[in-house]
């Protein structure tokens, strides 16, 4: 019997150097002057010394703000389409957009990526995606893992998860405690299904519909796989135009990001007691791609907006008197926003009305 390899277990350590070989460049480009360069290092370096800024002011007491998250099924669909430069952007965007809820400044960004065979193309494509979504959520990517697992992946089948680290200033803290009933709420444009409900997605599509992931889809200019990796949009650097701007709990006293659970649950996770909110369904303009999804699926109302976000995928709560100032602010910063409601008093909830 000849000796054993890890080779012969499915681990190919020579693609695997030429993988991480083509990674360095892809972390470089998303660094600032706050990461230490530390060749060959075990972890990654990042200053958080007394001459940062924070939203223009220097950091009195910093609070760090961290968040992990995936991308679901999202990543089959890339592996049907054969592309994977775009749900890197994903990943950066799931962790960095509920970070902002607190009123966070990214700071720096760790990746993990699970697969059952090495395939150094398909990780410099995920990590190229990663890059660039730090590189639009200002934040360094200072690092990650790769696994290479043939016993629990088959094939080509992979994972991944994402890690990010923030920081605000304690005041500037923004935990939902200063809503009140009064308030409005300004829902900021997503840029499509953005990264929940997939399992749905790919069961109307594919499954119920028969759809393949390179069909024409007539009313929406696109291919089924166009449609459905559109990356999701990251917040960053308009919410930071409205930081900048604003004293943070006099205007803006609530942020949601919109993933699973749609507006209602992820808007009643910010609630004081005492407030409610109200989503008036017809106010703004649900994009296309929802619509046809639903007909496909033959999905009810209620369950489309159970698990999607229906074309809103942030939510501002703000004072009344600020809205347009801050909608104009937006506008300069090429991000729709529409009044989607308003909180009133009463029982922590959220409902929906209108048409």
């Amino acid at each position: 019997m000849a000796p054993l390899t890890y080779k012969d277990a499915g681990v190919d350590l020579d693609l695997y150097r030429d993988a991480m070989e083509r990674l360095p460049s892809l972390l470089r480009r998303t660094h600032g002057p706050r990461v230490m360069d530390l060749p060959g290092g075990f972890a990654g370096l990042f200053r958080l010394n007394p001459g940062s800024r924070l939203l223009g002011r220097g950091y009195r007491d910093p609070v760090l703000v961290a968040g992990s998250d995936g991308v679901g099924t999202k990543v089959k669909v890339a592996s049907m389409a054969g592309r994977f430069d775009t749900v890197g952007i994903d990943l950066v965007a799931m962790c960095v957009n509920d970070c902002l809820c607190l009123g966070a400044e990214p700071l720096f960004f760790l990746d993990y990526i699970a697969m059952g065979a090495d395939n150094p193309p398909l990780i410099a494509d995920l990590v190229s995606g990663i890059s660039d979504g730090c590189l639009q959520a200002d934040a360094a990517l200072l690092g990650g893992e790769t696994a290479i697992m043939p016993d629990l992946y088959a094939g080509d089948d992979f994972d991944m998860a994402g890690f990010c680290v923030g920081v605000v200033e304690r005041r500037r803290l923004i935990d939902g405690q200063a809503i009140r009933p009064g308030d409005v709420l300004l829902g900021l444009a997503a840029a499509g299904i953005h990264s929940n409900g997939y399992s749905l997605v790919r069961k109307a599509v594919f499954e119920s519909a028969g759809l393949d992931i390179n069909d024409d889809v007539e009313s929406l200019g696109q291919t089924v796989g166009e449609a459905l990796l559109t990356p999701t949009r990251i917040y960053t650097r308009p919410l930071r135009k409205v930081m900048q701007r604003y004293r943070v709990k006099t205007v803006v006293h609530g942020m949601a990001h919109i993933t699973g659970g749609g507006l209602e649950e992820n808007l009643e996770r910010i609630l004081p007691g005492g407030c409610r909110g109200v989503v008036e369904t017809g106010s703004w303009p649900v994009p296309p791609v929802f619509d046809w999804i639903g007909q496909l699926g033959q999905v009810e109302t209620d369950e489309m907006y159970r698990v999607f976000n229906m074309g809103i995928g942030f939510v501002l709560v703000l004072d009344p008197y600020y809205v347009e100032s801050v909608q104009r602010r937006l506008d300069g910063m090429r991000t729709e926003s529409w009044v989607i409601g308003r909180i009133e008093a009463g029982e922590p909830g959220v409902e929906r009305t209108g048409s």
